[in-house]
């Protein structure tokens, strides 16, 4: 099957696939071998072929589904997944023959924000992750796999990105992201089922980066551009939404994990707003209901005069008491004063594991959260009681 050269203009490949699908059935790329789809579920698969072609989508697990290519080529159909488990095969048959190998069948998440979500297993330059080496070495892994999405940004809505899915492994691990990395390897050992992590982030990304243009509306000053800028592409509202979000848009996820703010340290009152909008817009394209949608809260950093970055986690904080289904975990005491990209994303994305294994998953006896402040009240002796969630038998000062 043939793939679309990464290096044409993404206006022009969005304006392509009628022409290719003239000439050969065509999928997304995230539709292609080693994938992962969401188990138990009726998933969404879609594609372009010549206008009226019948699309025959047959499952070695037993399942078929049928579609037909509309005026504009594209189609789209569901089929349901069994329970998780692989080497399943999938047959497109349409103008052509597709065949897709090695399909799992499992949980996948879509992991997305600026660099300490793009942060590699391997590190940055004079920058470390702690422990991995020997997270590398350990990694070999066929039911823990990942899409990591090349970057690019377009003012309108494109079809596809670059990518591919791969397996854990000594070769491949160093270049997943981090905090994504060590999420579903917790989430894989703990549930034992294939986990299939989408990947798509960008250091430095702003909120409305991520935001299609509807969803801002409400957000006068934020400017929605009328071409793609020389620099910052990743600073201007809806390009990576166009180009690295809106192409995902239906495929089934369990849900989502989120490492992003320090950009917006600076309209920390104003990401309030925008942050719980952001959520509920992406679970509304999605139609997938109220998913999961579990944040870091960004660590300390000295940024210097006029920094906004306490008031900026306040924000996340109050997202996370507004926004049902929502989590967030703290840094503050893994964080680096001195580094932007602290070093313990292991910690990172265990406690991200951590939501989701207690609250999407189910499982009893684990900690997953700090106390959160809830209320005070004055007593009739003059003293002020104060109520917390997630306090478990109570606080201590921890005095000796």
């Amino acid at each position: 099957m043939k793939r679309i050269n990464s290096g044409i203009c993404c206006i022009l490949i969005f304006n392509l696939f009628p022409i290719l699908a003239g000439a050969e059935t065509w999928l997304p790329s995230f539709f292609s071998d080693n994938m992962v789809m969401q188990q138990n579920e009726e998933v969404t698969v879609w594609g372009m072929d010549d206008p009226g072609t019948s699309i025959t989508i047959t499952a070695s697990w037993g399942e078929q589904a049928e579609a037909e290519a509309g005026k504009d080529g594209k189609w789209k159909t569901r089929i349901s997944t069994p329970a998780a488990g692989g080497g399943h095969t999938i047959n497109i048959a349409g103008s052509d023959e597709i065949i897709l190998k090695n399909v799992m069948s499992g949980e996948v998440w879509l992991c997305s924000g600026q660099s300490n979500m793009e942060m590699p297993v391997r590190g940055l330059p004079n920058q470390f992750i702690t422990g991995s080496n020997e997270a590398i070495l350990n990694s070999k892994n066929q039911e823990l796999r990942v899409f990591q999405i090349e970057k690019q940004a377009s003012i309108e809505p494109v079809a596809d990105v670059e990518g591919s899915w791969l397996s854990a492994g000594i070769s491949t691990t160093p270049e997943f992201s981090a905090t994504a990395y060590f999420f579903g390897q917790a989430i894989q050992e703990i549930l034992d089922v294939p986990v299939g992590l989408i990947v798509t982030s960008w250091g430095g990304s702003k909120a409305e980066a991520w935001m299609d243009e509807e969803s801002l509306l409400a957000f006068k000053e934020i400017k929605i551009p009328a071409e793609v800028p020389e620099t910052r592409p990743n600073h201007t509202a809806t390009l990576l939404y166009n180009s690295m979000l809106y192409p995902f848009i239906d495929y089934n996820l369990s849900g989502v994990i989120w490492y992003q703010g320090e950009s917006n340290r600076f309209e920390a009152e104003q990401y309030k707003t925008l942050f719980p909008v952001l959520i509920n817009s992406w679970r509304a394209h999605w139609n997938q209901g109220s998913y999961p949608f579990y944040f870091v809260q960004i660590a300390p950093f000295g940024y210097g005069e006029g920094d906004n970055a306490a008031l900026l986690r306040e924000a996340q904080l109050h997202t996370m008491q507004k926004v049902e289904n929502t989590g967030m975990v703290v840094t503050a005491d893994i964080g680096d004063c001195d580094c932007i990209h602290p070093a313990e994303k292991r910690m990172v994305g265990r406690r991200l594991a951590y939501w989701a294994l207690a609250q999407t998953y189910g499982i009893e006896g684990i900690a997953y959260c700090g106390p959160v402040y809830k209320s005070m009240e004055k007593t009739d002796d003059g003293r002020i009681k104060i109520s917390f969630d997630h306090a478990g038998d109570g606080l201590s000062s921890m005095q000796k």
